[in-house]
């Protein structure tokens, strides 16, 4: 074992040289960096366009138009105000919030509709642009790359090494994960900090932790502390009520900072709300494309989802999946392109037709990336203008695995154009702001002004903690209506998906 430890100590003292040390722009502490700031740009701008051409923007140009505004406020007064910064509303139903290094911030319309001020919008925003002055995925990479170098050599030398490469790497991913939690603490501290710089009242970050503490909650994904990169939300709720109390012993007047609460709620009229059934919806084993204007039936117990991208469906053992997709040219062009793919090895293909769509089907061999043999079939149809995949493949092995080919068909074969007027001309929900003429609880406000989702999820997007807690009179309420119903998904099937 000692001519390995030589021999990567040497290759890591070269990286070392190679690489040099960059200086922290927050904490103004030298570290070793294997990404430069034009590296990191790069970075950032691939992330971008990627996303926007997954999700694509969510078209409200007032909307987009206050989160450029206060992200670039709080940018250009951060540690790297000249980096390219962009700001963008992506069209997601998700709770979530983003930073690409560079300076590339994203904000879904999930989290946006779950927001009752300017001021949490501000915390959220802060704590992904302290993502990017504090460099932490450049960090990121920095390090995965050094793992990766050092279990590279390990795995050349070391036969033992070799042998447990699957299990180093996941030990790997352990080790990295306390500085996850210390960056997302970092972020925290930052936006805090940015936030009240730029005039806004810092309760906005405490409500928006216990809203991601509801949201955690309600979704069942709580994880506890040390088995998740993030902090816990109660966790982060404690510690920015500690900022703010110090902030106030320290003689700052919080009370006098801004929250534009109303001015912010009254963007949210009218804005889409949870998933848009026009991009693609379940109802029990059937999923329906109104704005492609077809409908395709999944395997009795399968579970499935529908991204942005593509429909997949996985067996309840996990062994088998089919996933439908968008596919590139003509039937005969995308099938051409796909059997002929390397490593693939293909068995007949043949032309037909499925409820009257031209159709090139045929079955294929292949490996994934750790050896393991596959079988599969696809078909690619013409339906709308458009040319459709249809990828099904099984896990095969000496006791012959999976068998994709009956649910592939049974997929196959349900691919249909779609008819149904109710079904075709269904809409989104959308969120309704209503003034709350009195002090109510949520439960009364959900039975004058009633609301087409559930009404734990009233109280939630009404930032209150449930249906018994009260809105007091005045308050902009709001209220979603319309969309497929608190029974109905656009994302997943209810076919044991969860």
């Amino acid at each position: 074992m000692i001519p390995f430890v030589r021999q990567r100590s040497r290759l890591f003292a070269l990286v070392l040289l190679v690489a040099g040390c960059a200086r922290n722009p927050v904490t103004g502490k030298s570290e070793l960096s294997l990404v430069s700031e034009d590296q990191e740009i790069a970075m950032g701008k691939q992330t971008r366009d990627e996303t926007l051409s997954t999700f694509g923007e969510y078209k409200d140009p007032e909307l987009q138009a206050l989160v450029q505004r206060i992200g670039m406020d709080i940018a250009k007064a951060s540690e790297r105000p000249d980096l390219p910064w962009e700001f963008h509303v992506i069209d997601d139903d998700q709770v979530n919030a983003f930073a690409a290094p560079g300076g590339f911030i994203f904000v879904t319309r999930g989290i946006l509709s779950t927001m009752n001020s300017e001021a949490e919008l501000a915390s959220v925003l802060g704590h992904e642009i302290g993502h990017v002055t504090a460099r932490h995925t450049a960090s990121q990479v920095t390090k995965a790359q050094l793992a990766q170098l050092g279990l590279g050599v390990g795995m050349i030398v070391s036969p033992t090494l070799r042998s447990m490469g699957g299990a180093l790497s996941q030990g790997l991913q352990v080790l990295f994960l306390k500085f996850g939690r210390d960056a997302e603490s970092q972020a925290d501290a930052l936006g805090f900090r940015y936030m009240v710089a730029d005039g806004y009242d810092p309760n906005g970050a405490e409500e928006m932790f216990r809203t991601l503490e509801r949201v955690s909650t309600r979704t069942g994904q709580r994880l506890p502390e040390w088995a998740s990169t993030h902090p816990d939300p109660g966790n982060r709720v404690a510690a920015a009520a500690h900022r703010i109390d110090s902030l106030e012993k320290a003689g700052a007047k919080v009370a006098s900072l801004k929250d534009n609460g109303p001015q912010f709620v009254r963007l949210l009229d009218g804005m889409t709300y949870g998933a848009d059934p026009r991009n693609g919806f379940f109802r029990g084993n059937t999923f329906y494309h109104p704005d492609l204007r077809f409908q395709l039936t999944i395997p009795q117990g399968w579970k499935a989802a529908n991204l942005p991208d593509q429909v997949v469906t996985q067996s309840p053992q996990g062994d088998a999946a089919v996933q439908l997709q968008v596919g590139q040219g003509s039937p005969e062009q995308a099938a051409q392109k796909f059997f002929q793919q390397q490593g693939l090895q293909a068995g007949q293909v043949t032309r037909g037709s499925v409820n009257g769509l031209q159709t090139v089907a045929g079955n294929f061999s292949a490996q994934t990336q750790d050896g393991t043999p596959i079988t599969g079939s696809a078909a690619f149809l013409s339906y709308g203008n458009r040319t459709y995949a249809l990828i099904g493949m099984a896990a095969s092995g000496q006791n012959g695995g999976a068998d994709v080919s009956g649910p592939f068909r049974e997929v196959l074969q349900s691919f249909r154009p779609l008819s149904d007027p109710a079904l075709l001309n269904v809409r989104p929900a959308t969120v309704r702001t209503v003034r709350v003429p009195r002090d109510m609880t949520v439960q009364q406000f959900n039975s004058e002004f009633p609301s087409t989702i559930a009404i734990e999820e009233v109280a939630l997007i009404n930032g209150v903690d449930g249906p018994s807690s009260t809105l007091p009179a005045g308050h902009l309420g709001k209220q979603v209506l319309g969309g497929l119903g608190p029974q109905q998904s656009a994302r997943d099937n209810s076919v044991g998906s969860r």
